[in-house]
């Protein structure tokens, strides 16, 4: 199969040459020509899969540079080092209600579903393409994409990973992770400034050519970690399969049943997946993007007006903190059928303008599978308390993002799929706050403190995590990331 630009279908690749990129060099996003499909009789034969052997086989639909074997190696070394018997168990809560955990991984969030796995891709995607640069893989984190990434490359032969974060945008708990990071092909900094402010400044890099000729000259070529990376993608798309055949296996549902997802939304990348998974052919009923209170992508789906001229809040739910979600950029390029010219012009008024607007008929058309809604922070307050208080589940405050959101939803009828991105312990000071009313200012003593209050054990990653030695105090202005990037590698 083969991979072209959102912003200029000429732009062909390898799947391969797309994981390696990143990036295209028009700055679009790689998509695959067209949707290979999944049937029912697949669908039945996953059934009897281990979750690894599933995810080898959805790949295999879009990585025809691999083999079926290289990616169940691939696929069993990544998930053997999630803890527990199944790395994203389907957990029912209440009746047509399901929480999908996808937090059982080293990081304890679901970057680590695709981020375990993505290391082995790009070391083999290296040696298919003939790279013989080291790999300078840049990422810019609104909080779980940093520490997932970080542990997957960590000491990875041929790469080298520069993390930035908004300093002052994550919770104590991610920053934490992220500053004990071990491996010595690592590097982490903080910036003043937002995560629009770190992804914008990692894209402006991955297209300036003076700055790649000087990476370059120093043995390295840019590649991403981050969603814009397709390697990075693809294997969610495995997760909304598994869940499907999961349903199907326990006899929740039958063959062709649709079933709704929801999904807590930032950068746009976990839901879009899902709708990659329905364009291949699980039956799909609704896509509900659940938003905090940075709104953009809710106001997008009943207005079909992108804006980004607004208030940017800091929310108890920091991984969702993001006015410019990336991989929008995807579904406008399938909404549009598959209109490059349209796209690159609508990114370019986002750029200039810091809005763009398409027809909303044409959304409503075209991207009918999609819901959008959105939490306030008191309401995700509310729903961590009664979701506990009701059925005795401890939600992070992403989740209950997407909990609210899906309880204001007016169609209980059909079977949901909650994605919840990440364990409660992430955020203990909110969580506990939201259990009890009290804020604990130590992040650490508040991890303790709710494990207490709840009986609910603290993931094997996130324990002893407070002796870990601190390597990482860097923290810059958001203009110099650049020279950052710079010195950290002349300083190699």
């Amino acid at each position: 199969m083969q991979y072209v630009s959102t912003r200029q279908k000429s732009t062909i690749v390898t799947s391969s040459e797309a994981i390696v990129k990143g990036l295209s060099v028009d700055g679009g996003l790689f998509v695959p020509n067209d949707f290979p499909q999944i049937t029912g009789q697949e669908l039945s034969q996953m059934q009897d899969m281990e979750y690894s052997e599933r995810v080898a086989f959805v790949l295999s639909k879009f990585l025809s540079d691999f083999t079926i074997d290289e990616l169940k190696d691939y696929t069993a070394k990544a998930y053997s080092r999630f803890y527990g018997d199944d790395p994203c168990p389907l957990v029912a809560v209440a009746d047509n209600t399901y929480i999908l955990e996808l937090w059982h991984g080293p990081t304890c969030a679901f970057k680590d579903m695709a981020l375990t796995l993505l290391p082995h891709l790009m070391v083999a995607s290296r040696k298919k393409v003939g790279e013989t640069n080291k790999t300078l893989i840049l990422v810019a984190t609104s909080g779980d994409t940093g520490k997932a990434a970080l542990e997957g490359f960590k000491d990875v032969d041929g790469c080298e990973i520069i993390v930035f974060y908004p300093s002052e945008g994550v919770s104590d708990m991610q920053k934490l992770q992220m500053q004990t990071q071990e491996g010595n092909n690592v590097y982490v900094c903080g910036i003043k400034g937002n995560f629009d402010d770190a992804q914008s400044a990692v894209k402006v890099i991955f297209n300036d050519d003076n700055i790649k000729a000087e990476l370059e000259k120093n043995g390295y070529k840019l590649s991403s970690a981050n969603s814009i990376n397709w390697g990075r993608l693809v294997p969610q798309i495995a997760y909304y399969v598994s869940s499907y055949v999961d349903l199907l296996a326990s006899d929740e549902i039958k063959m062709g049943d649709k079933i709704n997802f929801c999904v807590p939304s930032g950068n746009f990348g976990n839901i879009l997946a899902g709708y990659y998974a329905m364009r291949m052919g699980v039956p799909i009923n609704k896509l509900i993007c659940a938003s905090n209170k940075n709104r953009v992508l809710t106001d997008f789906f009943s207005s079909g007006k992108y804006d980004i001229n607004r208030e940017f809040y800091k929310t108890m739910s920091p991984s969702m903190d993001i006015l410019i979600s990336s991989n929008l950029e995807r579904l406008l390029f399938e909404i549009s059928g598959r209109d490059d010219k349209y796209v690159a012009s609508l990114m370019n008024d986002l750029k200039t303008k810091g809005f763009y607007e398409i027809d909303f008929a044409k959304l409503k058309e075209n991207a009918s599978n999609f819901e959008g809604g959105c939490s306030s922070e008191e309401m995700t307050m509310d729903t961590i308390e009664n979701f506990y208080d009701e059925y005795d589940y401890l939600l992070d405050t992403h989740t209950a993002v997407a909990v609210n959101v899906y309880q204001k939803y007016n169609n209980y009828n059909t079977k949901t799929v909650i994605v919840s991105t990440a364990s409660p312990y992430k955020f203990p000071q909110d969580v506990y706050n939201a259990l009890t009313g009290e804020f604990v200012e130590d992040s650490i003593k508040a991890t303790e403190m709710l494990e207490e209050y709840t009986g609910v054990e603290i993931p094997e990653p996130l324990q002893g995590l407070q002796s870990r030695v601190v390597r990482f105090k860097d923290v810059i202005e958001k203009d110099k990331i650049k020279d950052a990037v710079l010195n950290a590698i002349k300083n190699k």
